[in-house]
Order: C-alpha cells, then sequence, then structure tokens
C-alpha cells in the first residue's frame, strides 16, 4: 500500500463497482510532449464544486462516478460532499440531493444507481481521496494505464479501500454559490472559440454548424463525444498532425464533428471548426446519449473571463 494511504484516514470500502467508477483530480498538465494525455475530471465545475463544499484545494482528487451501479460503506465518521449528476444516489435507502455536504457513520451504505439528471456525479472527501501520483497527479487514464488507487490506470473495484488526506472531517453544510453547479434541465448550449481551420469550411457548413441542432451520439466516452447533424464540408484536403487541446471539435471526412475530452489523442491530422470552452465541455460531460445540443461561437477572451469569474468564486 502506498504509505500516503498507509497513514491517512480509512473512510470508504468499495461494496459494488461497475467500469466507470474512476478517481480523478484536476489532471495532468506539461506533459502532453511526451505523449501523455491529461486525464482528470470531464466535469470540472462538478469537481471544483465538490472540493469547494468541504474546503479542500479545488483539483483535489475525486470520485467520478458514470451512470450508477455504485456503492461504498463506510468505516469511519466522515463529511463527504456530492455535486454533479443527479444518479439517484442514497444513504441508507435515503435519498441524497447533488450540490451538499452530508455525514456518513461507520456500517452506512451510499448507492448510486441510475442518471436521472446528466451523467457523472463527483464524491468529494476532507483533503482528498489518497492516492500515489504520476507526473503530479492521480487522474485515472484507463488507456494510458496511468493513476488511480494504485497507479495503474484501474476503475475502482468492489473491496478496494479508498483514504482521505485530512485527519478530521469539516463540519456540514457550507453552500455552494449560485454559479458554481450546471443546470442540467436546461438546453444544452455549447460555447465553442473558433479554430485555425475555420476559414476552409464552406459557408452553408458554418450556417448549419451553429444554427442547427445536433444529436449527441452513442459513440461517447471520456476520450471524445460524436455529434450526429448536418455533414459540415471541408477544402482542405490534407493538413500536418496538431497538438490537440481540451474540448477540440475535430471533423473527419464524414462531416459529423467529434469533441476531444480530456482522455483524447495528444496530436491529430483532422481540420477543426474550434475548441469548446472548459465550462462547456463540463455540461457535454453530463449529456447522455440522444440529448440535442447546440454550438455557440464565443470569443477567447469572453471564455477565459467565465472561467476565472468561476474560479474566483470558489476560491474567495
Amino acid at each position: 500500500m502506498n504509505e500516503q494511504r498507509s497513514q491517512a484516514q480509512a473512510v470508504l470500502r468499495v461494496v459494488e463497482a461497475g467500469p466507470f467508477a474512476l478517481l480523478q483530480d484536476g489532471g495532468r498538465f506539461g506533459v502532453r510532449h511526451l505523449g501523455v494525455t491529461q486525464g482528470g475530471a470531464l466535469d470540472v465545475i462538478s469537481l471544483w464544486a465538490a472540493n469547494y463544499l468541504l474546503g479542500n484545494p479545488l483539483e483535489a482528487a475525486v470520485i467520478e462516478i458514470a451512470l450508477g451501479g455504485f456503492a461504498l460503506e463506510s468505516e469511519s465518521e466522515t463529511t463527504l460532499a456530492l455535486a454533479g449528476a443527479d444518479l439517484g444516489a442514497t444513504l441508507d435507502g435515503e435519498p441524497l440531493v447533488p450540490g451538499r455536504s452530508f455525514v456518513m457513520r461507520p456500517g452506512q451504505r451510499l448507492a448510486f444507481t441510475q442518471p436521472l439528471a446528466g451523467v457523472r456525479a463527483y464524491l468529494a472527501a476532507p483533503g482528498g481521496f489518497a492516492a500515489p501520483e504520476t507526473l503530479g497527479s492521480c487522474a485515472t487514464v484507463v488507456r494510458e494505464g496511468l493513476g488511480g488507487l494504485d497507479g495503474n490506470g484501474q476503475a475502482l473495484a468492489k473491496g478496494d479501500v479508498l483514504h482521505c488526506r485530512a485527519g478530521s472531517a469539516p463540519k456540514p453544510g457550507r453552500a455552494l454559490p449560485p454559479t458554481a453547479s450546471l443546470d442540467l434541465d436546461a438546453p444544452v448550449v455549447l460555447d465553442m472559440v473558433l479554430g485555425a481551420q475555420i476559414e476552409d469550411f464552406d459557408g452553408r457548413s458554418l450556417f448549419e454548424a451553429f444554427n442547427a441542432d445536433w444529436q449527441v451520439d452513442e459513440r461517447a466516452d471520456r476520450m471524445g463525444v460524436r455529434l450526429l447533424g448536418p455533414q459540415l464540408r471541408c477544402h482542405r484536403e490534407t493538413m500536418v498532425s496538431e497538438g490537440i487541446p481540451l474540448g477540440a471539435v475535430q471533423v473527419p471526412a464524414d462531416g459529423q464533428p467529434i469533441v476531444l475530452m480530456n482522455d483524447r489523442q495528444t496530436i491529430g491530422g483532422y481540420p477543426r471548426l474550434g475548441a469548446l470552452t472548459p465550462m462547456s465541455v463540463s455540461r457535454l460531460g453530463q449529456c447522455l446519449p440522444g440529448i440535442s445540443v447546440r454550438l455557440r461561437p464565443v470569443s477567447a477572451t469572453q471564455a477565459r473571463r467565465a472561467y476565472l469569474a468561476l474560479r474566483a468564486a470558489l476560491e474567495a
């Protein structure tokens, strides 16, 4: 066992787990030149929110639970916080609403059943969950075999014991600022900063890109989300592969955009409409297949201002 975990307070034991419960934090940065992707929480807003509720560093490690089918039992009394999707969470059978902290006592069972609103819930513990760091992060990237509870890139499994870094639990009851949670019932509008190849798309494609409804395809995971809608046409026949930022909207030969998410490849050779803002990546990460979304162009200045405003509200 990692020495850091062995010295921390035991908190939770996994009693039910599918393949989609992962330890995630703010992600890995400064390593893409090594071919290592970013990883980290797909919904950074909910990551920050869950940690804020406990007074943790905003990028502290949490459990990202996708689609439900996950349950934990407590081995010691602690205060936890839940943010993000409503996955029908219950504590000993009593419903838990996302966006607040709560006390979990020894022997109690916390269960997540199925999506009621959104896709991914985020569970935080005092100080963040303890796990070994690789390249500055414990973010789980299964494809690269990095991060996670034991550093081998594996999802959480039945029997795993989780520890938190803090020795004492904070008091429950801290409220989120109004802007620090996603409205999962509102129409989905995804802000996008236009990219270098935008002028290579024909006029009709550009009109349809921002005026048509797009449907989230079943081919969606932590690496990328395909959008189905009008066929976009690009005049550029070839291009040299280039670095891929978070939220890049690539358009392959079939004309159907693919939004590249946290576990994306580090380089790519398809033309790009642009890149979704971090806030819109978070919103897309909460969309089930079949949901309709709209794309909206924004400036880099607008995107940066919105990002920093939310960050400042949680750090204040």
